[in-house]
């Protein structure tokens, strides 16, 4: 089998020889594995199963300050490099009479999905849209803010989302026209306990427009895949009732993994499983490998699952602990 058919086997519940797995890194982490392993062509043979397309990139406007497509400027200078805090919220009252959506960069963004399928070399390729809905909205308005709004504006949070979600139909149609396999969103919603907003406001204003864009994807006959951190087990059956086929990240410091595998396996596809938080920055390399063989002694039964870090991997992981990650998930 291909890697891509060993990705399209398990989101269809078929059990392959071996289960597909993806790594994703951060600029820190890659940093320290490359010097580590002292060889550049390392990363392009771990063998990752998954590419993808991104609509989100940023681009840096002064030292440590990234401006992204939505005009969001993101301050990268303290603790967190990776994605960084918003300087300034672009939304400070609740209206939109003084913003403006932003254009589609459709040059742009054809160019990124054409990218992904000329490098896929017999991979799974997605499009992916990250900040697909909560998350863009509170990096405009404020995450605070946004919560408040939920309860005191609602009317606002409806015309922002319903803003958002054309955005997004507008991004999804266009990656549709390629033979892309499936489309991938990032929102999170959950924390360590729960979701963010609570599960009857996420009904009320998320569940309906994240139904609008994973129906178009479906519709098209491709695969939708959701990206969000965080314990989301009690909107599973609402996940599941609107169509998605992969949850990702799936970490098992929140989950009880077997529990939510005999519950949820026939139904959804888990990618993740290996724990940046309290796993691959703190055992050691055996520890590593034997926490990866049985994550994929658990979940690979009746297909379903995708190995792989449950975020792309922090700067404060050990490479050698990330070598032994991959060596246990190709098996060697």
């Amino acid at each position: 089998m291909t890697r891509r058919e060993r990705v399209i086997a398990a989101i269809r519940h078929q059990e392959a020889q071996q289960v597909p797995y993806t790594v994703d890194f951060t600029q820190q982490a890659l940093d320290r594995l490359l010097a580590y392993v002292d060889d550049p062509g390392y990363v392009d043979r771990i063998g990752t199963h998954v590419i993808s397309a991104r609509y989100r990139e940023a681009e840096q406007i002064r030292p440590g300050y990234f401006r992204d497509r939505f005009g969001v400027v993101w301050n990268r200078t303290g603790a967190d490099k990776d994605i960084g805090v918003v300087d300034r919220y672009l939304l400070p009252e609740p209206t939109l009479a003084n913003w403006k959506l932003p254009e589609v960069e459709e040059a742009a963004w054809r160019a990124a999905i054409e990218q992904a399928i000329a490098a896929a070399d017999g991979r799974y390729v997605m499009a992916s849209i990250g900040f697909a809905l909560f998350e863009r909205a509170w990096s405009l308005r404020g995450m605070e803010n946004l919560l408040v709004d939920m309860v005191a504006e609602p009317d606002f949070v409806d015309e922002l989302f319903d803003a958002l979600c054309e955005f997004n139909l507008r991004l999804i149609d266009i990656a549709l026209e390629y033979p892309i396999d499936g489309v991938h969103f990032g929102d999170d919603w959950g924390q360590q306990h729960g979701l963010i907003m609570g599960p009857n406001h996420w009904r009320r204003f998320i569940k309906p427009r994240i139904a609008r864009m994973y129906e178009r994807v479906k519709r098209a006959g491709k695969f939708v895949s959701q990206h969000s951190c965080g314990d989301i087990v009690e909107i599973y059956p609402d996940l599941i009732e609107i169509g998605l086929d992969v949850h990702q990240t799936f970490q098992p410091e929140i989950y009880d993994v077997p529990a939510v595998k005999r519950e949820y396996g026939r139904d959804l596809t888990f990618w993740g499983g290996i724990s940046t938080q309290r796993a691959l920055p703190f055992l050691t390399p055996d520890e590593i490998k034997q926490l990866v063989r049985d994550m994929i002694a658990t979940m690979r039964p009746g297909g379903g699952y995708i190995a792989a870090p449950t975020h792309a991997i922090p700067g404060d992981v050990p490479p050698e602990n990330i070598v032994a990650m991959v060596e246990a998930m190709k098996g060697e």
